[in-house]
């Protein structure tokens, strides 16, 4: 699904409406930068990586498991808390959600676990580290693909209202509101062909394509555009910037009705 291009597919019949819910005139924001303040960490686990037993306070809907968790794992800073670990033998992932150490033991309000070798949703109705109920580090901007010259999936956004209903792949709604100007999670959205590459840099330029053809992938409730990416101390932040010159309406509502996996 993250690895899918649509340039392609049809616009919904209610893109005008959807994007003007979430902000015509709101300006793109990349929410990550070459300080480590802004952005969502990856740690690796190894074998030596200690797991841990996580309380969770949405446990129904949480995946039940020890937990790979660094001795000192790098932590989502602000409120979410984010702890992402990758468990390259293993081919796992695993997601936390307002991740806190106390007393000796990890807390935190949700988490899953993933399987990167298959595409199997989680359960319909469950959250995960995400209000979305998707995977996190999948649709994250990560320096080492725009080095490399091509972003090859989807990337996260986030809106500040959403509406109480999820499309594929989402699988969880975060919203009391039924309205239909608002977006539900799971839409994915993509950047009109018209939009130029003039005046970006080379590392916004390789987000801006990523953008017209994989597009990206409404998963949380927060600030109107944000992108989520990594951390990493060799992103350019004036070149990152100058995406804050696309606005909303650049963007366009993609029917995704066709892409199912039959989950």
């Amino acid at each position: 699904m993250w690895n899918t291009p649509v340039d392609r597919l049809p616009v919904t019949r209610d893109s005008d409406r959807l994007i003007r819910g979430i902000g015509l005139d709101d300006a793109v924001h990349p929410d990550f930068s070459s300080r480590g303040r802004y952005g969502i960490p990856i740690n690796i686990a190894t074998r030596r990586t200690p797991r841990h037993r996580v309380r969770f306070r949405y446990a129904d809907e949480s995946d039940r498991v020890r937990y790979p968790i660094p001795r000192r794992p790098r932590i989502e800073r602000g409120s979410d808390r984010h702890i992402l670990v990758l468990d390259r033998d293993r081919c796992r992932l695993f997601e936390l959600f307002d991740a806190r150490r106390v007393g000796g033991r990890w807390t935190a309000g949700s988490g899953a676990t993933w399987n990167l070798r298959s595409n199997a949703l989680r359960p319909r109705g469950w959250t995960s580290a995400d209000a979305a109920g998707l995977p996190i580090l999948p649709g994250l901007a990560r320096y080492s693909e725009v080095r490399a010259g091509e972003i090859d999936h989807a990337l996260r956004f986030t809106a500040s209202r959403t509406r109480r209903s999820f499309v594929y792949p989402a699988r969880h709604f975060a919203s009391s509101s039924t309205s239909a100007d608002l977006p539900p999670m799971g839409l994915r959205v993509r950047l009109k062909r018209s939009v130029s590459l003039r005046g970006h840099g080379p590392q916004a330029r390789v987000i801006i394509r990523a953008l017209k053809r994989y597009g990206m992938i409404l998963a949380d409730n927060g600030s109107p555009w944000f992108i989520t990416g990594a951390p990493h101390a060799r992103w350019d932040d004036d070149d990152l910037r100058t995406l804050k010159r696309l606005r909303g309406r650049d963007f366009e509502a993609v029917d995704t009705r066709r892409l199912r996996n039959g989950a």
